[in-house]
C-alpha cells in the first residue's frame, strides 16, 4: 500500500519504520523537513506540504502533537483537505486531539469524499519499534476493514470501538488512568520511602500483588534508577488530562480525581520539569514532602 507519514515526532519515526519494513511504498512530511533527512537519505521521498500526499499515497496518516497541529496539516493552506482530492484516498489520524476537533475534520473529509479513521494509539516508541502497540479505532466500517493490515503493520492490538468519535474518548480515558495511575504511585512509593523502605524494593512488591500491571512492571527500572527521561512528557500528559476534562464537562460526568491530577501535572511543569516523562509527578511529591528529589543526571 501506499503511505505517506506525516509528522515525524517521536512516534511518527517509528511508525514509518515498522510500515517500510513491512514492504509499503513510504512517503514523509514534517514541518521541520531536517526529521526527513534520515528517510530522504534511504530513499524515500519527502513531501513539500501535506496535500502532496495524495500525489504520492493512498493513504495519509498524521501523529501530531495537538489540536492546532492536526488542523494546520489537514484544514489549513496546503492541507490534506484543502483542495481536491482524488477518489478513494483515506486519511488516518493517530494523533491525541479532541473529539470536536476530530469531528470538525470528520466533515471535512466527509465533503472532500475522503475516507477518515480516528486511530490514535496506546504505547510509546520502544513499544511502536517492539511491535506491541495498541491502536484505538472508529470511523467508517468499510474504510476500517480496507485498512486493517496496514494498521496490523504498525501494532496488532487493534481495538475498533464504532463509527464516530468513540476512540478519542477511549485514548482520553485510558491516558486519565495512566495520570492517576502515576500520582498513586508517586504517593505510595514516597510514602515507603520516608518510612525506610527502599524504592526498588517496594516496586517488587507493588509489581508482584494484585495492583501490579504491565505500567508498573515497565515503570520499574527507571524510577529504581531515578531516570526521568521523557517515554510521554508531563506536558503532553496535562494536555490530554484537560482535553478528558473537557468531555467531562460536556457528557456531565464530574472527574474529580482527574482534576486534581492535572493540577499536579501543572506544578511539575511549573517546576521546569514539563519535558520529562510523567512519572515526575514522583520527584514533585519528594520535593513537596519537603525532601530531595532522586533524579539522575543523564
Amino acid at each position: 500500500m501506499r503511505v505517506a507519514v506525516l509528522g515525524l515526532g517521536r512516534m511518527g519515526v517509528p511508525i514509518a519504520h515498522r510500515l517500510r519494513a513491512a514492504g509499503h511504498e513510504l512517503s514523509v512530511w514534517n514541518r521541520s523537513p531536517g526529521a526527513c533527512a534520515p528517510f530522504t537519505d534511504s530513499g524515500v521521498p519527502a513531501l513539500e506540504r501535506p496535500a502532496d500526499a495524495w500525489q504520492q499515497a493512498d493513504v495519509a496518516i498524521t501523529m501530531l502533537a495537538d489540536d492546532e497541529a492536526v488542523n494546520a496539516v489537514t484544514l489549513g493552506s496546503g492541507g490534506l483537505l484543502s483542495g481536491a482530492v482524488p477518489a478513494g484516498r483515506v486519511l488516518a489520524d493517530m494523533s491525541t486531539i479532541s473529539p470536536p476537533a476530530s469531528a470538525r475534520i470528520a466533515q471535512a473529509a466527509d465533503d472532500a469524499r475522503v475516507g477518515y479513521l480516528r486511530a490514535p494509539v496506546s504505547g510509546n516508541p520502544s513499544v511502536v519499534a517492539a511491535g506491541n502497540l495498541g491502536i484505538i479505532v472508529s470511523g467508517e466500517p468499510d474504510t476500517y476493514e480496507r485498512l486493517r493490515p496496514m494498521l496490523a503493520d504498525i501494532g496488532p492490538r487493534i481495538f475498533y470501538l464504532g463509527d464516530g468519535e468513540q476512540a478519542r474518548v477511549a485514548k482520553l480515558a485510558l491516558n486519565l488512568m495512566i495520570g492517576g495511575t502515576t500520582q498513586l504511585l508517586a504517593e505510595a512509593l514516597v510514602l515507603g520511602e520516608r518510612s525506610g523502605i527502599a524504592r526498588a524494593e517496594l516496586l517488587e512488591v507493588i509489581a508482584g500483588s494484585a495492583i501490579g500491571s504491565p505500567y508498573v512492571d515497565y515503570k520499574r527500572q527507571a524510577l529504581s534508577d531515578g531516570d526521568f527521561r521523557s517515554t510521554f512528557t508531563a506536558r503532553l500528559l496535562h494536555k490530554d488530562l484537560t482535553l478528558a476534562l473537557a468531555v467531562g464537562h460536556d457528557a456531565s460526568v464530574p472527574l474529580p480525581a482527574t482534576a486534581l491530577v492535572t493540577q499536579l501535572v501543572q506544578s511539575v511543569i511549573a517546576q521546569g520539569w514539563g519535558e520529562l516523562d510523567l512519572a515526575a509527578l514522583i520527584p514533585a511529591l519528594e520535593r513537596a514532602a519537603g525532601g530531595e528529589p532522586q533524579m539522575r543526571a543523564w
